[in-house]
């Protein structure tokens, strides 16, 4: 069976147009064998009715939006779903993307570290609920990429993570792209997504990236109250007093002399801002200045969004911080008292000596109002889920 589509690409989707420049569009017919599709995937991947990723429903009161020139498609988006979940991308066909960015976990992993093929990651894998809706567009805890498409292919060239690297006897990409190459899958989805098979670094970036701003998480407690008022400000219906006190709390600045509170909430969404709960891309250094081996750590300045913390149970999900060696309770007591440290040079000014006095009912407010900014969906829904176990 043949699949026949007739594709309007943009070389702005390529990446390969300059700011100003005009995309230029061009129509490719191609003829995609589906057969060979349905042959791996069953009927996790329809090539004639793919997933609608492209036109997902996004509150209107959601604003922020780093897709930039590589807009989600649903063929893009397909390809790269099948490329998160593919061992393929590690030198010894062991690991994938999502063996440290779990579903289950709202793309994290629930232990400490991640296994890769030759170790195990120095940092705890980070939440990729809502990658999208940040104004932060660097990437990895330390930032040290500056967009998601350039993130999704550094852990496939890292000799501890997924083993492209160059290093040791082992190919770099070019390696990857040979082997994918002869993958009769990736011949057939990459000609549906860009017209030709042709596979480069380029293309396999723009579709992960895809797949994974196409992860969105809007069916919480949180939005159910949000989508009935103005503002975040205002208590929200569907909301307990011990919610809405938290809300409060997490909103509201908190004044601090000489170090200490004075009044007022505790400032959350000072760095964590409302209502995509993403992280203020002017942040520095947390406080947290260890690594998961105990070695100085200062560089973090990136964290997830604050959605999803808990999956539908309830249940965290996976420890917290990039030293994934907190709960919940833990990382509140963290910031409601921070001390100056010489080795951190890098702290944020709005956590120096900071002592939030924090009473045990405000901590209870507090964590009760993060329980509500986790949906059900994500966890579960097909078009996010691995493609290779056919159902």
């Amino acid at each position: 069976m043949k699949y026949f589509a007739i594709l309007v690409i943009t070389s702005l989707l390529f990446g390969c147009t300059e700011m100003n420049q005009e995309a230029e569009e061009f129509t490719a017919n191609v003829t995609i064998d589906s057969e060979v599709i349905t042959a791996t995937f069953g009927d996790q991947i329809d090539a004639n009715n793919l997933f609608d990723y492209e036109g997902q429903t996004i509150p209107n009161y959601i604003n922020k939006d780093n897709t930039a020139g590589n807009p989600i498609t649903n063929e893009g988006a397909t390809l790269g779903r099948v490329l998160f979940y593919d061992v393929n991308l590690s030198i010894d066909n062991s690991v994938a993307c999502a063996s440290c960015h779990q579903q289950e976990f709202a793309f994290s992993d629930g232990l400490q570290a991640s296994d890769g093929v030759n170790g195990s990651t120095g940092r705890h894998s980070m939440r990729l609920i809502n990658s999208r809706f940040a104004d932060e567009e660097n990437f990895f805890w330390d930032e040290r990429a500056s967009s998601l498409e350039e993130q999704t292919t550094m852990p496939i060239q890292d000799h501890t993570e997924m083993g492209f690297s160059g290093q040791e006897g082992n190919p770099g990409f070019d390696g990857l792209i040979e082997k994918l190459a002869a993958i009769d899958y990736y011949q057939e989805l990459f000609l549906m997504v860009y017209g030709d098979a042709e596979i480069t670094e380029e293309r396999v970036q723009n579709a992960l990236a895809q797949f994974i701003r196409s992860i969105q998480s809007f069916d919480s407690k949180y939005d159910e109250g949000r989508a009935q008022v103005n503002n975040d400000n205002q208590p929200f219906p569907n909301f307990t007093d011990q919610e809405n006190a938290g809300k409060t709390l997490f909103l509201a600045r908190s004044e601090v002399t000489n170090g200490v509170r004075i009044g007022g909430g505790a400032g959350c969404g000072g760095c964590h801002h409302a209502p995509e709960f993403d992280i203020d891309p002017n942040t520095d250094n947390n406080g947290v200045t260890h690594s998961i081996s105990g070695d100085v750590d200062t560089d973090v300045t990136r964290a997830p969004s604050l959605r999803d913390l808990f999956n539908a149970e309830g249940t965290l999900n996976g420890p917290m911080m990039h030293t994934g060696d907190m709960d919940l309770s833990e990382v509140i007591a963290h910031y409601n008292e921070i001390e100056m440290n010489r080795e951190n040079d890098n702290l944020d000014r709005r956590l120096r000596n900071q002592q939030l006095n924090l009473t045990d009912d405000e901590i209870a407010s507090l964590e009760a109002f993060l329980h509500t900014l986790s949906g059900t969906d994500v966890y579960t829904a097909t078009q996010w889920s691995d493609p290779f176990e056919n159902k």
